[in-house]
C-alpha cells in the first residue's frame, strides 16, 4: 500500500516511510489506513495505533495563520526530486491508478479525494467537491454532533465537536459563526475556542483518494450520497 501521510500516534514506534511504512525497532510492515501490523514480527499482534488529526493545505494558507512556522529544506542532500509537485505529481495529476485495485465503487471517480472523520467504531467520508457549496457542514457522525470545516481548492478540511451548536462561516477563514448566539469562535488546530473561553476538540480525520479508502472500508458513509 503506497502512502504519504502519517495519520496516526506513534505509540512509542519510531516509523520511516518510503513506499511502505515500517518501524525500525522490528521492521514490520504497517498498513497506512488501518494503523496495523500487517507483516513482519508485529503482525496479528493485535496492535493498532490512534487516529490522530491531520490537515493539508497549501503553504501560503497555512503561513498567514502560522508565521512561525519552520519548514525542512528540500535541498535534503539525496537524489530524489522534492520541488513542488514532485516526486508522485504525474501519479496525482492522471485519473488512473498504479496498480490494479479491488474492490471498486462508482459512488464517485476512482481518485478522487476525500476527507476522513474517524470516531471509531464510526467512520463518514466528505468528498473535497462538498465545500465548494457547503464550506462548513453541520452533522452527526455516530452519536457526536460535529462540524467539519472545508477549502476544496486548498484541499483543507478540520472536524471538530459541536456540541450543541450549528455554525455558519465567518468573516474569514479562520471564524465560525454559532447560529444560536451569534458568537464568534476561532479555527485552530487544536479545536474551536469561543470568546467565552470555552473549547470544542478537534477530532482525528484526513485525506485519502476513494479507491483506497473504499478497497478497505467499503461501508463507510459518504456525505451527501
Amino acid at each position: 500500500m503506497r502512502g504519504r501521510t502519517f495519520v496516526f500516534g506513534s505509540s512509542g514506534f519510531l516509523f520511516r516511510s518510503n513506499k511502505l511504512m515500517y518501524d525500525q525497532q522490528t521492521k514490520s510492515l504497517w498498513h497506512h489506513l488501518r494503523g496495523e501490523p500487517v507483516v513482519g514480527p508485529l503482525a496479528n499482534s493485535g496492535i493498532r495505533l490512534t487516529p490522530r488529526p491531520v490537515v493539508t493545505t497549501t503553504w501560503r494558507e497555512w503561513v498567514q495563520a502560522h508565521p512561525s512556522t519552520v519548514v525542512l529544506d528540500i535541498e535534503t542532500g539525496h537524489r530524489r526530486d522534492y520541488t513542488p509537485g514532485r516526486p508522485y505529481g504525474d501519479y496525482y495529476a492522471s485519473p488512473d491508478t498504479m496498480f490494479p485495485v479491488f474492490p471498486r465503487s462508482s459512488r464517485l471517480a476512482t481518485k478522487d479525494v476525500v476527507f476522513v472523520l474517524r470516531l471509531d467504531p464510526h467512520r463518514k467520508l466528505y468528498p473535497l467537491a462538498v465545500f465548494d457549496r457547503e464550506p462548513v457542514v453541520n452533522d452527526t457522525v455516530g452519536r457526536t454532533p460535529v462540524v467539519v470545516v472545508g477549502r476544496t481548492a486548498s484541499r483543507t478540511a478540520r472536524a471538530y465537536e459541536r456540541g450543541g451548536l450549528a455554525f455558519q462561516p465567518g468573516q474569514g477563514p479562520g471564524e465560525l459563526i454559532a447560529e444560536s448566539t451569534g458568537e464568534v469562535w476561532q479555527v485552530e488546530e487544536e479545536a474551536l475556542v469561543g470568546t467565552r473561553g470555552r473549547r470544542l476538540p478537534r477530532l482525528a480525520g484526513h485525506l485519502a483518494y476513494w479507491f483506497g479508502w473504499f478497497a478497505f472500508h467499503p461501508d463507510t458513509p459518504v456525505y451527501g450520497r
